[in-house]
C-alpha cells in the first residue's frame, strides 16, 4: 500500500468458525486427521451441542496480506463451507488499491474480520474500530494454546493497562522466541542444481562471480524446454514498499544477503548499528546496483518493471527464471520428481556474504487478526468460532498440508507421506468430491495463519510443513542432495550456515511501535514513490555513470521532500524494537 505499504507474504491460508458457546471444534469438516467430535471444555463437561452453525453466513474480511479480492471459491471454499459453513469474501488493499483503507476507515466499518499491520492495528484499537474479544477468547481452546503469545502483544497496546484482548498475532509458533527451526532461511541465492553442476560447480567470492556464473547459465540456456526466453532474474513491482520497507521489494529481500535489514528508511547492520537507506557504502545501494549489472549483462527479464505477480509466477513454474531468492519461492518449481531429476533449486553460497534471518515467529509475524467493531452480537459469536477453529489442528491441516487423499496419505505405518507435491505449481485438477477445478485456483485466499507451518503438530510430533516430514526428507534425499552435501559439508542449507558462521538470527519480539504522525506520513508517502520510481529506473540504467547520476538525483530530490528528518524519526522508533531484541538474545545467552 501507499500509504502503509502493506506487503503480502505469499501463499496460504484462511479463517472461519462455528459453535454458540465455546470455541471448540466443530464437528463435519470432512476428510481430517483430527476427530470430529467437539472437545470437552475446560470445566470437563462436553460442550452444548451448537446450533449457531446452521445458516451460512458470509464474512467480510479486510486483508492487507492477500493477493486476490472477492469470495473464496474452489477447494478451500468446501473446507470452510463443510468446516465453519461460512463463505469468505475478501477485500484486498493491494487489489484495490491503497484509498480503500480510508474509505473504509472513514466510514466506521473496514469489515467484520480485519488483518492489519501491528502499528495500523493499534490505531483502529484506539479509534474503536476493532471490538475487544477479551472475555469470548477464554472460551477459545485451540488460541488460548497460544495465550502468552496473544497476552505479550495485547499489553503492548498504549493505554490497555487493564490487560484486555484485541488481536491474535498471526503465524504463532509453539516452538521459542529465539529458535531457529527452518531449513532454509527466507532469502538467499539459490541455484538450478542441474544448471549449476554442469558449469562444474564454480565456487563463488562475490555478487560479481555470481552474475558471471548466472551468464554462463543463460549462455548455454538462452530458452526453457518449450522455447520460451529465459532469464536468471524475473522481478515484479506488485509488493514495493510494503512489510515496513522503503523501496522495491526485490531489492529489500536481497539485502539480507549481507546481514542487513531496512526498516523503513534506516537499515540495521549486523553489529545492532543504524546506517540509512541512502548509504552508498549500504547493501541497498550495493543490491540495486548488482541488478544494474545483471541487466547491463542481458540477465534481467524485460518485462520486470511492469509484469505482475501471476506472470512472475508463471516464468517460474515454467522454467524461465535461474535464480530464486525466497525460500517458498521454489514452491513453483521444486518438486520431488525434480529433486530426483536433479534439476531443482537449492541455495548455493557466495563467500562473502553474511544472511540475516528472523527467528522462528514465536510471537508473530507482526500481523495481527482482529474482529470488526461494526458485527452483530450473531455474527461475533461465528467469527469468534471460526477463529479457535482456524488454529485447531484439524485446520492447520488443510492449511499447511492440503487435501488428504490428494495432497498426503497416511501409511499402514501410521506415517504421513506426501503426494502430488507439483500439485500448487501445475494447478492440478482437485477431486469433484471437492469441488473440482485447480488446486491453486481454489488455494487458501485468506493468504495468513494464525499458527505458522513450523510449528509442531501435537497429532504427529512433526511440523505441520510437509517439507519437514520425516518421510519427505527420506523421499528427497536424492543424488541431487547427496551431491550438495558432499560439496558443502552439511546436511541442509541452514546447517551449513551456522557451521561456517553465516547466519545471524535475529530473536523474534514483540512491540508495537508507535505510527508516523500526519507529517511523517506525508514525507514517508511522497519519499517512498520518488525511492520507488527511480529503483526501478537505476536497475535498466545503461551504464554505470548513469547509475550514479541518478541515484545522486534521487538523493537530492528525497533530501528536498524531508527525507532526513525521516531518517531521525525511523531511528527513535526502531531503537525500540533494536534494544529489545538486544534484551532476548542477552536472556537466551
Amino acid at each position: 500500500m501507499k500509504l502503509r505499504k502493506l506487503l503480502s507474504t505469499l501463499l496460504v491460508v484462511v479463517l472461519i468458525a462455528t459453535i454458540l458457546i465455546g470455541c471448540t471444534t466443530p464437528s463435519g469438516t470432512g476428510t481430517t486427521n483430527e476427530p470430529t467430535t467437539k472437545p470437552s471444555s475446560s470445566s470437563g463437561q462436553p460442550d452444548t451441542p451448537s446450533t449457531s452453525s446452521d445458516k451460512t453466513i458470509t464474512i467480510e474480511m479486510f486483508n492487507v496480506a492477500a493477493n486476490y479480492q472477492g469470495l473464496q471459491s474452489g477447494w478451500f471454499a468446501k473446507v470452510f463451507k463443510d468446516g465453519v459453513n461460512i463463505e469468505l469474501n475478501v477485500i484486498a488493499p493491494q487489489v484495490a488499491g491503497d484509498a480503500i483503507y480510508q474509505t473504509r476507515a472513514s466510514a466506521g466499518n473496514l469489515g467484520d474480520l480485519v488483518l492489519l499491520e501491528r502499528s495500523d492495528f493499534a490505531d483502529c484499537v484506539k479509534t474503536g474500530l476493532v471490538r475487544e474479544i477479551t472475555n469470548e477468547i477464554k472460551n477459545c481452546p485451540n488460541l488460548m494454546e497460544y495465550k502468552a503469545q496473544i497476552d505479550v502483544f495485547n499489553e503492548s497496546l498504549e493505554g490497555n493497562e487493564a490487560g484486555k484482548t484485541y488481536g491474535i498475532p498471526v503465524e504463532m509458533t509453539n516452538t521459542s522466541p529465539t529458535s531457529y527451526s527452518q531449513d532454509v532461511i527466507y532469502s538467499s541465492p539459490m541455484l538450478r542444481w542441474d544448471l549449476y553442476s554442469e558449469l562444474g560447480y564454480p565456487e563463488m567470492e562475490n555478487l560479481d562471480d555470481l552474475l558471471d556464473v548466472l551468464a554462463a547459465m543463460k549462455e548455454a540456456h538462452p530458452t526453457n524446454e518449450a522455447g520460451d526466453p529465459a532469464y536468471p532474474f524475473s522481478l515484479w513491482p506488485d509488493w514495493d514498499g510494503g512489510d515496513g520497507m522503503m523501496g522495491i521489494a526485490n531489492v529489500v529481500q536481497l539485502t539480507t544477503w549481507y546481514g542487513e535489514k531496512i526498516k523503513q528508511s534506516v537499515i540495521v547492520k549486523p553489529d545492532d548499528t543504524f546506517t540509512d537507506i541512502l548509504d552508498k557504502n549500504a547493501s541497498y545501494y550495493k543490491i540495486t546496483n548488482f541488478l544494474n549489472k545483471a541487466y547491463l549483462k542481458g540477465l534481467v527479464d524485460p518485462d520486470s518493471g511492469t509484469q505482475n505477480w501471476d506472470s512472475a509466477v508463471a516464468k517460474m513454474s515454467n522454467g524461465q527464471v535461474y535464480l530464486m531468492w525466497y525460500s517458498w519461492q521454489v514452491g513453483f518449481w521444486n518438486s520431488q520428481e525434480r529433486l530426483q531429476n536433479g534439476n531443482a533449486f537449492i541455495f548455493v553460497p557466495v563467500k562473502d556474504q553474511i544472511y540475516y534471518a528472523d527467528s522462528d515467529s514465536y510471537y508473530g509475524s507482526g500481523r495481527i487478526l482482529g474482529v470488526g467493531s461494526s458485527v452483530d452480537d450473531e455474527k461475533y459469536q461465528r467469527i469468534m468460532e471460526f477463529l479457535d477453529w482456524y488454529a485447531s489442528p484439524e485446520s492447520l491441516m488443510y492449511q499447511h498440508c492440503g487435501i488428504e487423499g490428494f495432497n498426503y496419505e497416511i501409511g499402514d505405518d501410521g506415517r504421513y507421506y506426501v503426494k502430488n507435491s507439483n500439485a500448487l505449481m501445475d494447478n492440478l485438477p482437485v477431486p469433484e468430491e471437492w469441488g473440482g477445478g485447480g488446486y491453486n485456483d481454489g488455494f487458501n485466499k485468506f493468504n495468513q495463519w494464525i499458527v505458522a507451518s513450523i510449528s509442531t503438530n501435537p497429532k504427529t510430533g512433526e511440523p505441520y510443513n510437509t517439507q519437514y516430514w520425516s518421510t519427505y526428507k527420506e523421499s528427497i534425499m536424492t543424488d541431487m542432495k547427496r551431491d550438495w552435501a558432499e560439496k558443502f559439508g552439511a546436511p541442509e542449507p541452514v546447517d551449513y550456515m551456522k557451521k561456517n558462521n553465516v547466519l545471524s538470527v535475529s530473536p523474534n519480539v514483540s512491540i508495537t511501535l508507535p505510527s508516523d504522525p500526519p507529517d511523517i506520513s506525508v514525507v514517508r508517502n511522497q519519499c517512498e514513490d520518488l525511492l520507488e520510481d527511480f529503483t526501478w529506473r537505476m536497475i535498466f540504467a545503461k551504464n554505470q555513470a548513469e547509475f550514479d547520476s541518478m541515484w545522486d538525483q534521487m538523493t537530492s530530490q528525497l533530501n528536498g521532500l524531508g527525507f532526513q528528518d525521516l531518517i531521525k524519526h525511523d531511528k527513535e522508533v526502531f531503537s525500540i524494537e533494536l534494544a529489545a531484541k538486544k534484551e532476548a538474545k542477552a536472556a537466551a545467552n
